[in-house]
């Protein structure tokens, strides 16, 4: 091996992830812990919290359920199609990446305020985008696209299209072909991606803020909640809920994994 031995390895790789993972989560619920159950109990059973976090696991949800389905496709055209422009689409991609996320919910929020490109043609329609739920959906799925895609799209790139055309070439039609050869290569891909994306959009804070409204119980997410306990000196109220974030992302994201992995056995042993 080009490494040093396992214990060496093992033991820099715990000593990083205490200090930069283990440390600090640590830190939050040893803060929450001095409320005591009651305490703890009273800030996560508040309906202004409980609104906050239906509405970030929600949208953050259907944001990552959207990226699943159109970043997928997104990732197919990418890989499976030449075209002009197609350097620029794959770099565009990207984008949420690079761009500043306060940067993001601005623009987003000038597109789809009641005056602004998109906003002011469906507000006539009656339809209200910016300060809603709609609007925060909209945000979590602009960040989120990037991380279906370039996990679908190495996937796609490996897959070649001669089992397509061992398909076809014994009766299946083009749909059978997609259902019984490329989506299962693909769906390790898509669950990872989703997985990715949602647990971005649980924590966002930047791009949401500015187009959520900020309105309890109806567009406040819950990193804004916490910001607003930080602001008022309750600490301990602020790492309550976010503890409650933590353990309700741990748990969603070991589903995910679990149905990840018994997906890869799946598949992998029917090969």
């Amino acid at each position: 091996s080009g490494l040093p031995g396992f214990r060496l390895t093992m033991g820099f790789t715990l000593l990083y992830l205490s200090l930069l993972v283990l440390l600090p989560l640590s830190a939050v619920i040893l803060k929450t812990a001095g409320l005591g159950w009651s305490g703890f109990w009273t800030i996560a059973s508040d309906e202004r919290v409980l609104a906050s976090l239906r509405l970030s696991f929600g949208a953050s949800a259907i944001g990552a359920t959207l990226n699943a389905v159109f970043g997928s496709a997104l990732a197919w055209v990418l890989v499976r199609y030449d075209f002009v422009g197609k350097p620029v689409v794959d770099a565009m991609v990207d984008l949420p990446f690079a761009l500043p996320t306060a940067v993001a919910g601005i623009a987003l929020t000038a597109i789809y305020a009641p005056n602004g490109i998109l906003g002011a043609p469906l507000a006539q329609l009656g339809f209200k985008v910016a300060f809603t739920p709609v609007g925060i959906a909209i945000a979590l799925t602009f960040i989120g696209l990037p991380f279906v895609v370039r996990s679908v799209q190495p996937i796609l790139e490996d897959l070649e299209t001669e089992y397509e055309e061992a398909a076809a070439s014994l009766g299946a039609s083009r749909w059978q072909a997609f259902c019984k050869v490329v989506w299962p290569a693909m769906i390790p891909g898509v669950v990872t991606g989703f997985a990715l994306a949602f647990a971005r959009a649980v924590g966002e804070y930047g791009s949401v803020i500015f187009i959520a409204g900020n309105v309890p119980y109806v567009s406040e997410i819950s990193p804004l909640l916490i910001i607003t306990r930080l602001e008022q000196y309750d600490y301990a109220g602020a790492t309550a809920i976010a503890t409650v974030m933590l353990v309700l992302s741990f748990v969603l994201l070991l589903i995910i994994n679990l149905l990840q992995s018994w997906s890869l056995k799946r598949h992998g042993g029917g090969k």
